[in-house]
This record gives structure tokens, C-alpha cells and sequence, in this order.
């Protein structure tokens, strides 16, 4: 197991710095920060201070040396909107995102593994093909026509819901909605595709034959079999969920990462924008590591590969 992560961890090193130079020199092309933060009567000796106070005044490529210094010490720099430290600004909206995405992966598994496991139960009877076609269809709807509709119907016609915040459960529904409808479509897909094949193996037989209850042959012994390839893409969903936030949040005003990104991105605050890609860059790592952890402890055949 000791050897899978440091493998993981050492194969992580590259990507993460591909990230952070596209993020560095991509935010650089955005524009000129000073054209935001000065005025329009700005002479060019208040530029030139701007720049220099910012070190915008050097080579890019001095700056990108400078930068990974400061990452080095754990230090993210300032914002260029409020002069706080960014990775402040970063730390308070990480986990509104992580809230978030963590209560809509928790409903998408929890329903995926209750439809997928009932219809799998009785292969294409009524049951099974209609969670099957409303599956496909949750699966192909984008997150932005979603939100839109949800407003648009739930909010905007009926009144019954917020657009925005986070205070009270009704600010949630929306969010969570949204964001969990795809993933719990390609869920269902997966546990009843898994199911079907587990609940059709030589095992499960055999417990039927010993006067096991369905119940426990169902979720004892076939979801138990069943649950690696549920995992796995789960962990893929869960970094999608993640990254699309960023449309979601910015949607509902939710005050996440993804919409700290986008706000710094209009803003030109490059120091904020660089921290929060970090931050989620390491994050999907970090989650991408934890799934195969707990891969390897449901299939004794993947911790055998990861010790060769």
C-alpha cells in the first residue's frame, strides 16, 4: 500500500506543475491588471510604480521563478483586489465548495445504489426499464441548462426557492440539484450494469442455496462485489463535480471556489487565481489517491499489482 502512494504521489509532481505554469502564464493573458486598478488618468510613472510595487515590471520568466519560491514557503502572495493574503481568501472558499460537492456525490451514490440495485434485481422488467431510460436521460443533461431551468421554473415563476446565498436549507436545493443529476444518471448505470453481473455469479448461487436472505444476498454479497467499478467511478464523478461547480456556483452566487476563480479571473488577481487552482489541483489529487486506496482494499488484485 506504502509503495502504491508513493508511486501516486511521484507521478502527481509533473501534472501538478504543468497546472501551475498553464495557470501562471495564462492568467497573464488576460491583460494588464493596472488598466483595473488604476484610474483612467493614471500617468505612466504610476504604471511603472504599480507594476513595480506588483512585480509585473520583470520577465515572466523571473516571475514564474519568484512564484514557485513563495509556493515553496507556503506563501501564496496578496490579492490584488483586497491586499489580503490569497491563500486566505482561498481557505474560506474551499470548503463551501467541499460541502457542496460532498453532500451531492453523498445523495448521488446513495440513490444510484438503491435504483441501480432494484433494477438490476429483475433484469428488463418495467422497473428496470424505466430507471434505465430516466438514467440515460439525467446523464446527458448539462449542469448549465439545469441551473438555468431551476431558476427560471423553482425561483424566478414559483417563488418557492432562493437564486442565491447559503443560508437555510431551501439555498441548497437548487445547487445540489443541479449538481446531482448527471452523476447519480451515470451511477444508476453503473450499479445496475455491476449488479446484474454480480447478482448472476457462482457465489451468489451458492449463498442462495445455503438459505441466505435475499436481502443479504443482494447487499452481502453481490453490492460487496459490485462496489470496486461503483467506486471508481465515483472518484472520476467526484472530481467532475469539482471542477463543475465553477459553472454552478457562479450561477447561484454560491461563494465556492469555483466562483472565486471566475471573480479573479474578471478581476485580473492572479495571486488568488493561482492559489485556488493550486489548492483544487491538489485537492483532485489528494481525491484521485483516496479512491485508489480504497480500491485496493475491496480487490486484494490491485494491492498484489501495486506491490510488484
Amino acid at each position: 500500500m506504502f509503495t502504491m502512494l508513493r508511486r501516486r504521489a511521484v507521478s502527481s509532481v509533473v501534472p501538478l506543475l504543468v497546472v501551475v505554469l498553464g495557470v501562471f502564464f495564462l492568467a497573464r493573458l488576460t491583460g494588464d491588471p493596472a488598466n483595473l486598478y488604476l484610474p483612467l488618468s493614471a500617468t505612466p510613472e504610476m504604471r511603472a510604480d504599480f507594476a513595480a510595487r506588483n512585480g509585473f515590471d520583470q520577465p515572466l520568466v523571473t516571475q514564474f521563478g519568484d512564484y514557485l519560491a513563495q509556493v515553496a514557503r507556503l506563501d501564496f502572495g496578496e490579492s490584488l483586489r483586497t491586499a489580503q493574503p490569497a491563500a486566505e481568501a482561498v481557505l474560506r472558499a474551499f470548503p463551501a465548495t467541499l460541502q457542496l460537492a460532498g453532500w451531492t456525490m453523498l445523495l448521488a451514490l446513495v440513490g444510484a445504489v438503491v435504483i441501480g440495485s432494484v433494477a438490476a434485481y429483475r433484469p428488463n422488467s418495467a422497473t428496470d426499464r424505466i430507471a434505465s431510460f430516466l438514467s440515460s436521460t439525467a446523464a446527458s443533461v448539462p449542469d448549465f441548462w439545469l441551473a438555468i431551468m431551476g431558476v427560471l421554473v423553482f425561483a424566478v415563476t414559483l417563488g418557492w426557492l432562493p437564486t442565491s446565498g447559503t443560508n437555510g436549507g431551501a439555498a441548497w436545493i437548487l445547487p445540489v440539484a443541479t449538481l446531482l443529476v448527471r452523476p447519480f444518471g451515470v451511477l444508476v448505470q453503473v450499479v445496475r450494469g455491476a449488479m446484474v453481473s454480480a447478482l448472476s455469479a457462482p457465489y451468489v448461487k451458492v449463498a442462495r442455496g445455503k438459505g441466505a436472505s435475499e436481502a443479504r444476498v443482494v447487499f452481502g454479497h453481490a453490492l460487496r462485489n459490485a462496489a470496486a467499478p461503483v467506486l471508481t467511478v465515483a472518484g472520476d464523478l467526484a472530481v467532475g463535480l469539482v471542477n463543475g461547480a465553477v459553472v454552478v456556483e457562479t450561477i447561484f452566487g454560491w461563494p465556492g471556489i469555483g466562483k472565486l476563480m471566475i471573480d479573479s479571473v474578471l478581476q485580473r488577481d492572479f495571486a488568488v487565481l493561482q492559489a485556488a487552482v493550486l489548492v483544487t489541483a491538489l485537492a483532485i489529487f489528494a481525491l484521485n489517491i483516496l479512491v485508489d486506496v480504497c480500491h485496493a482494499l475491496l480487490d486484494p488484485r490491485v494491492r498484489l499489482r501495486a506491490a510488484a
